[in-house]
């Protein structure tokens, strides 16, 4: 590339007239803090395999399983609900090197557990910084990001928690044999460090910081990405956001309310899509898949270790479709990509029950799996992050990115904690058939009321909220 991007000014980043270097330097940045993705990853995968040998080593029961597995998610739970307020009062980055430490400290626990207690203690913790970055990342990379390639940035975070997933599959395979499940918690203090180093390297959020008043330190970081004059743009147009919100009563960019700001009318619409998102992406069954995965296919027949094994192909799966996302999210759109993914996961997890209830061979519910997989990591799966980064007004991003994250962490504690009982109590078909009415209602919702971003500034996706929702505009 010879000629700079001409990147219409937007409140979220503002990176206008991107030279070549600060092109490639941005894209730096994100792959770096999503080190933090791939950590969130790998320690919510990571127990799929470890748990056929520790329920054998601590004689867990089939509720004690479930918790072992769903203890991390109400972890998550904590970590998303307070990360927000924590990263609009400190900052991103500290937010985001203190969560690596807590990432090192929950592996520790948890690979020296003596006993049951012990290791939901570590789930516990690992679950809390899970949800900090969860919620903090795709805040970073929506501040960070220009409107031109803000989708393939922001599916970045998509793409590294896949890659971690599957990472600790394969961390699970490699230790299968020897049935070393503490190797298994060992591996992930590896990213845990290296996500606290790129803190010491990475800048702080230029929105954040000129918000704070640290227009100076924003302006160097500015300068290293942008056009002469580029900084200016991005200072002026923050500070008249900040002037709008506090004519019309409402916070500014500089501070964003709180929690209640979110229910302002002019807000309430992104609330809205983030949090029913959120929760339709857990309840139309994507981690019954990835974190039972060995579970549903040792019911099958399989061994522990074939188990794994065949584990490890639905994550390449994931891996691959996830990056064909970050291709299209910028050029096709988030709407179509979601109204696609929704009615690809119901068809092929309502055909997943029906392998399971007419007794079909192991390698068709495989099959079955690998579709739905390819259905979730086309949209629903990196689509929703990227919109949780983009639907709410710059002063509650990190507010709304949290609430999100929270309500999506909740669910899924919710799926991942009655999953089992249910299966006990129904069986695995009607379990299934439950999650593809989720995903057909998804449809419905999708269609009526989810904006498209692709190309919109965050006053365009502003109206399109508000007319789809009957809504005061902002």
């Amino acid at each position: 590339m010879s000629e700079p991007l001409n990147i219409r000014p937007t409140v979220e980043s503002d990176f206008v007239d991107l030279t070549p270097q600060g092109l490639r330097t941005v894209r730096r940045w994100a792959m770096s803090i999503t080190i933090g993705s791939f950590l969130f990853g790998f320690d919510t995968g990571i127990i799929s395999g470890a748990l056929l040998f520790i329920r054998d080593d601590f004689g867990l029961s089939s509720l004690q399983q479930s918790s072992v597995v769903s203890v991390l998610l109400l972890g998550a739970v904590a970590g998303a609900l307070v990360s927000g307020r924590i990263a609009d009062r400190y900052g991103r980055r500290p937010l985001l090197a203190g969560l690596g430490v807590l990432f090192f400290l929950g592996i520790v626990v948890a690979a020296l557990a003596n006993g049951y207690w012990m290791l939901l203690l570590g789930r516990v913790i690992l679950g809390l910084a899970v949800g900090g970055v969860s919620a903090t990342v795709p805040t970073y990379l929506g501040e960070m990001a220009p409107a031109q390639i803000r989708g393939r940035v922001l599916s970045l975070n998509q793409l590294l928690i896949t890659i971690g997933l599957l990472a600790s599959y394969l961390v699970n395979w490699l230790f299968a044999e020897s049935e070393q499940w503490r190797g298994m918690f060992w591996v992930g203090g590896i990213p845990s460090a290296l996500l606290v180093l790129m803190c010491l390297w990475l800048p702080e959020s230029p929105t954040w910081q000129i918000t704070h008043g640290r227009t100076d330190r924003a302006r160097r970081t500015l300068d290293k990405v942008t056009e002469p004059g580029g900084a200016d743009l991005v200072v002026a147009r923050l500070d008249d956001t900040d002037r709008a919100g506090e004519q019309d009563g409402g916070p500014s960019a500089s501070g964003s309310g709180g929690v209640r700001a979110l229910w302002a009318p002019a807000v309430r619409p992104a609330l809205l899509v983030g949090v029913v998102l959120a929760a339709l992406q857990q309840f139309g069954g994507i981690n019954t898949i990835l974190y039972y995965a060995p579970t549903i296919m040792g019911e099958a027949g399989l061994s522990a270790s074939n188990a794994i094994y065949y584990s490890v192909f639905i994550g390449v799966v994931n891996v691959v479709v996830t990056v064909v996302s970050v291709y299209l999210v910028d050029r096709v759109g988030r709407r179509p990509l979601l109204l696609v993914s929704l009615v690809g996961m119901g068809i092929s997890i309502a055909l997943l029950g029906v392998a399971f209830s007419a007794e079909l061979t192991p390698v068709l519910m495989l099959a079955f799996m690998m579709l739905y997989i390819v259905a979730f990591g086309v949209g629903m799966g990196p689509v929703f992050w990227v919109l949780l980064g983009e639907i709410f007004p710059p002063a509650q991003r990190a507010e709304g990115s949290g609430a999100g994250s929270t309500v999506n962490w909740f669910s899924n504690f919710v799926v991942s904690l009655l999953f089992l009982p249910l299966i006990s109590l129904i069986g695995e078909g009607p379990t299934f058939w439950i999650f593809a009415v989720v995903c057909a209602l998804g449809v419905v919702f999708v269609a009526k009321w989810v904006p498209e971003t692709r190309g919109r500034n965050i006053d365009e996706v502003g109206e399109d909220l508000h007319r789809r929702w009957n809504a005061p505009a902002a």
